[in-house]
């Protein structure tokens, strides 16, 4: 793998989402080119922090994804223990609050300079993928998602979060309100040939590139494939591509 394709694989986040460790070690022995695996709630529930080191011993970075929302002490108690374990990403509901997210960015500051471990990219989920308009009206949002998701994504850069979660359709407003200050995080991502499954705001992963994002989240679309490897270099390939011919 060419340095260029090392650095477009490592846009891409595998997400784990499968039932525990041995399934999960499935997945990291076959995909070796893969840099970043995101851990979530599931296999975290089934696993533990033990399914944390599991990923970093194959010399891969961890994603946390544990979207935290709680009152602000305990989002930090839990932000010292994912900076203690050497997650190089974690996520928080920004709807949790700007005081929350602001004792979440001291709380890793802290932690990492006290401990010397690497501070981990916060990242701000706005508005989950899964959810259309109307079911933010259903719940008691008045905005649409894309004003909701820009409302929370300003509120989370004045509390200090560099990092933001959106589906793909919010980027470019979200890029034209941020500029280039943050990193964008975008799930939802389906490559053409690929179904769309329970997420509704989707986009292929050149098109999300091409808008904005830093990183994206693939899972099953890969991790599901007759041969990942192949899905996965199919899918660096394809970004290879937009970004030469951009």
């Amino acid at each position: 793998m060419t340095e260029m394709k090392r650095d477009i694989a490592r846009k891409i986040i595998i997400a784990l989402d499968v039932k525990n460790r041995e399934e999960a070690r499935s997945v990291l022995e076959s995909l070796p080119e893969a840099r970043i695996f995101k851990v979530g709630l599931e296999l975290y529930t089934a696993e533990g922090p033990a399914m944390l080191d599991l990923v970093k011993g194959y010399g891969k970075e961890v994603f946390l994804d544990l979207k935290l929302h709680d009152i602000p002490n305990t989002v930090a108690g839990a932000v010292r223990s994912a900076v203690r374990h050497g997650v190089s990403m974690l996520t928080l509901h920004t709807s949790g609050g700007g005081e929350m997210m602001k004792k979440a960015v001291e709380a890793a500051r802290e932690t990492a300079a006290k401990e010397n471990k690497p501070l981990p990219l916060i990242l701000g989920v706005t508005v989950l993928t899964s959810l259309k308009d109307s079911d933010l009206q259903e719940i008691g949002f008045s905005s649409d998602s894309k004003n909701q998701v820009l409302r929370l994504a300003r509120l989370a850069v004045e509390a200090g979060i560099e990092g933001i979660v959106c589906s793909p359709q919010e980027l470019e407003p979200l890029r034209a309100e941020l500029g280039e200050k943050v990193r964008i995080i975008t799930p939802g991502i389906r490559p053409a040939w690929a179904e769309a499954q329970d997420q509704k705001r989707i986009m292929t992963p050149e098109e999300a590139v091409k808008k904005g994002a830093d990183f994206l989240v693939i899972g099953r679309p890969i991790t599901q494939a007759p041969v990942p490897r192949e899905a996965f270099n199919r899918v660096v390939e394809e970004l290879q591509a937009a970004v030469e011919g951009a």
